[in-house]
C-alpha cells in the first residue's frame, strides 16, 4: 500500500511495478523503472519549484497568500528529507530520487579519493555523474528544459545539459529570477522548455541568520510568496497556468539555534585529531593520520547531545554510509545544537539544518497544483525520493529507477 495517508480514497492499482526494478547502488547504473500510466491529463509544462529552507508550517500565518492558494487547490503534505538534512545532497535528491548516498552529493562539502575535495562551487563533472538528474532523463527522450540555478544544473552530465541554464549568482532577485524562466516560454515552439526549475534562497539565508521565527525570515517568505505570484501571472498571461503542473519544494527545514547550546568538540577529544568534513548541526570527520585509535576511544559512541558512529554503523533509518565519499565518522547532533570548537565558537541565535531527517523542524515542503492533481488532497509521510518518479510520470518519460517509489504519487493525482 502507499506511504501516502491521504482523506479520501486512494486507488492503488499498479503497486507491483515496484517489483520490476531494481535496488540502486552507490556508484553503479541504476535499473530503469516503467513509467505507471495515469488516468489524469498530463500537462504541458512542468515547473519544479525550491524554496530552500521553507518550513511547512511558514504557510498560512499570512505571508503567503498564493502559496496558501495553490494548497487549497492542490496537493500539500511535509515532506521528510534525505539525510543529512542540507541543501545540496537534497536538492539532488528531489531531481535524482535517489539519497545521497546512492546519488554521490554526500554533502555541501566531502572529499573524493579521485577529484578532491567538493564544495558548493565545485563544477567539475565527476562529483554528480553517479547518478541522473530529471533534466537529463527528459533532454534524453527529447523534451527541452530550462533551469535557474538548481545545483547540479551547470554541470554537463551524462554528456548532457539543460537547453536553459543560468549559473549561480545569488544577487539575482527573486522576481529576475521568474522573469528569465518566464522569458523561456516565448521562445519558438521547438525551443520552448516542457520542464523548468527555479530556486530561490532568500528564506533559508534569513532563517541561518535571524532564526525561523524571525520577523527577517517571515518577510523573506513573503518576498519569495509575491514572486511566485509573479510566476502565475506570467503563466496566466501565455495562457499556460492551468496547462502547468507547478510542484513547490523545499530541500529542509530550519531549526533555532542557541549560543547556550553548543557541543564543544575540544571537551571530546583534541580537535587536532580530527580532519572534520562538516560541522555544526551535522558532524562528519576522518581521523588524522596516527589517531585513529584515540578517535575511536574518545569519539565514537554517545554523548550528550550528539552521538557518533563509524560510518559502517550509521543507523539503517539514516540511509547513509556506505557511499565511499561519506567520512569516516558520522555524528547526529541533537536538534537545536551546534558542534563548534572553542577557537570558533557560536557567538549569536539563529537557525541551522542538517539535523535528523524525521525531526520535525527539518521537514520541507511539498505542494502540487495542476492537471491531474487533485484539489484539496492533504499527505503524509511523504518523502523527498518520491518527487523525481512523481515528475517523470507527469511527463510521460521513464526515469532511472531510485529510492523513491512511482507508486506512492498515486495519490497526488488520485490514480
Amino acid at each position: 500500500m502507499s506511504r501516502f495517508l491521504a482523506t479520501g480514497l486512494i486507488a492503488v492499482a499498479a503497486l507491483a511495478v515496484a517489483s520490476c526494478a531494481g535496488t540502486p547502488t552507490a556508484t553503479g547504473p541504476v535499473a530503469q523503472s516503467p513509467v505507471v500510466a495515469t488516468q489524469a491529463p498530463r500537462p504541458d509544462l512542468v515547473i519544479l519549484v525550491s524554496i530552500d529552507g521553507f518550513r511547512p508550517d511558514y504557510l498560512g500565518k499570512g505571508a503567503t497568500p498564493v502559496m496558501d492558494g495553490l494548497v487549497a487547490g492542490g496537493a500539500f503534505g511535509p515532506m521528510r528529507p534525505s539525510f543529512p538534512s542540507v541543501t545540496f545532497p537534497n536538492h539532488y535528491t528531489l531531481v535524482t530520487g535517489l539519497h545521497p548516498d546512492h546519488h554521490g552529493v554526500v554533502g555541501n562539502r566531502f572529499t573524493d579519493a579521485e577529484l578532491g575535495v567538493f564544495t558548493m562551487a565545485s563544477k567539475e563533472t565527476g562529483f554528480w555523474d553517479q547518478a541522473e538528474p530529471i533534466w537529463v532523463t527528459a533532454e534524453k527522450a527529447g523534451i527541452r528544459t530550462g533551469t535557474m540555478f538548481w545545483p547540479g544544473s551547470e554541470v554537463e552530465i551524462h554528456g548532457v545539459r539543460p537547453s536553459q541554464f543560468v549559473p549561480f549568482d545569488q544577487s539575482m532577485s527573486g522576481d529576475a529570477r521568474v522573469d528569465r524562466v518566464v522569458s523561456w516560454l516565448d521562445l519558438p515552439a521547438d525551443q520552448r522548455p516542457r520542464l523548468e526549475t527555479l530556486y530561490f534562497d532568500i528564506v533559508d539565508t534569513a532563517g541561518h541568520r535571524h532564526g525561523p521565527g524571525a520577523a527577517e525570515t517571515r518577510a523573506a517568505v513573503a518576498s519569495v510568496d509575491a514572486s511566485i505570484g509573479r510566476l502565475v501571472a506570467g503563466l496566466k498571461a501565455r495562457g499556460l497556468y492551468d496547462r502547468t503542473l507547478l510542484v513547490l519544494a523545499s530541500d529542509h527545514g530550519m531549526a533555532a539555534t542557541s549560543p547556550d547550546r553548543v557541543v564543544w568538540i575540544d571537551d571530546i577529544i583534541d580537535p587536532k585529531a580530527l580532519t572534520i568534513g562538516y560541522g555544526g548541526a551535522v558532524l562528519t570527520a576522518d581521523p588524522a593520520p596516527g589517531r585513529e585509535a584515540e578517535v575511536q576511544q574518545k569519539l565514537i559512541g554517545r554523548h550528550p547531545h550528539m552521538e557518533c558512529w563509524n560510518k559502517a554503523d550509521v543507523p539503517a533509518r539514516l540511509s547513509y554510509g556506505t557511499n565511499p565519499r561519506v567520512a569516516a565518522v558520522v555524528c547526529l547532533v541533537e536538534t537545536g545544537w551546534l558542534t563548534a570548537t572553542r577557537d570558533r565558537p557560536i557567538t549569536r541565535p539563529g537557525g541551522a539544518h542538517g539535523y535528523d531527517n524525521q525531526a520535525p523542524e527539518m521537514q520541507a515542503l511539498f505542494i502540487a497544483r495542476g492537471p491531474g492533481v487533485v484539489a484539496g488532497r492533504r499527505l503524509t509521510d511523504l518523502d523527498s525520493v518520491d518527487v523525481q518518479p512523481f515528475l517523470a510520470r507527469m511527463l510521460g518519460i521513464t526515469a532511472p529507477r531510485g529510492d523513491g517509489r512511482v507508486e506512492d504519487t498515486l495519490a497526488v493525482t488520485g490514480d
